[in-house]
């Protein structure tokens, strides 16, 4: 990624803000973008101390993580998206709201930039119709969370790495029930396969907010004492819009 002297990131949540940081520590300059300040200001709180843990633990240098913090800037105007050399889309999974971002910045980004979308299930193509530069458009999807999952998979590339720190089952609990819900509804319309029918059980978990690691839910115990945790479920806050 540090062939990008400038990278660009929209979408201020758990996803965009870890592969802000991915890119700072690469060596890019980066600018992450979302029009909410409590989440810009939640991202670059995430950030410092996701970096701060790694120098602590021998990971990373002292050096390398100033310079990777010193490199991150925020912001929620997407003119000053204008030097990226790419710019990279984590906002909500919905195919108008990411064809008006596309659209949008095909207008502001200098033409030789790459517009890319970290969608999992979105049509790429489809996407790429809002702009006037096709061929520059690529799903870039990375998994959750980038800092620590070593594989991300490229629209019309290839697939690096496989060393995954966690199973299918931990990473849906972290990265969200209801963005798994939100995913397999989007394949289940588009392809009209029942494979990919959403379960009972998971509409049920997303209906009484059970949705993983995003939040604290809580019940009574069966004498009426207190009420005890039984999942911790948000790392971020998230605008209606998504970015």
């Amino acid at each position: 990624m540090a062939e990008f002297m400038v990278v660009g990131v929209i979408g201020a949540g758990q996803m965009g803000s870890g592969i802000a940081q991915l890119a700072a520590v690469a060596g890019s300059d980066v600018w992450l973008l979302d029009k909410d300040d409590r989440a810009l200001n939640s991202a670059k709180a995430s950030i410092t101390n996701s970096i701060q843990r790694f120098v602590s633990k021998g990971q990373m240098s002292k050096e390398v993580g100033i310079n990777a913090l010193a490199r991150l800037k925020y912001t929620s105007n997407l003119e000053d998206l204008r030097s990226a050399d790419i710019v990279i889309e984590a906002i909500v999974e919905s195919e108008d709201v990411k064809k008006k971002l596309f659209a949008e910045l095909d207008k502001i980004v200098k033409g030789s930039a790459i517009l890319a979308s970290n969608t999992s299930s979105i049509s790429i193509t489809r996407i790429a119709t809002a702009t006037k530069r096709p061929h520059q458009v690529i799903g870039m999807h990375f998994m959750n969370p980038p800092p620590l999952m070593k594989l991300v998979e490229i629209i019309r590339g290839m697939k690096l790495g496989t060393n995954q720190p966690m199973g299918p089952l931990e990473l849906a609990d972290f990265i969200g029930l209801d963005v798994c819900l939100s995913i397999l509804k989007v394949l289940h319309d588009g392809l009209g396969d029942a494979k990919y029918a959403p379960c009972p059980l998971l509409v049920q978990y997303v209906d009484a907010g059970r949705v993983g690691r995003k939040r604290v839910a809580k019940r009574m115990t069966p004498q009426g004492g207190e009420k005890q945790p039984v999942g911790i479920v948000s790392y971020g806050y998230q605008s209606p819009l998504g970015y």
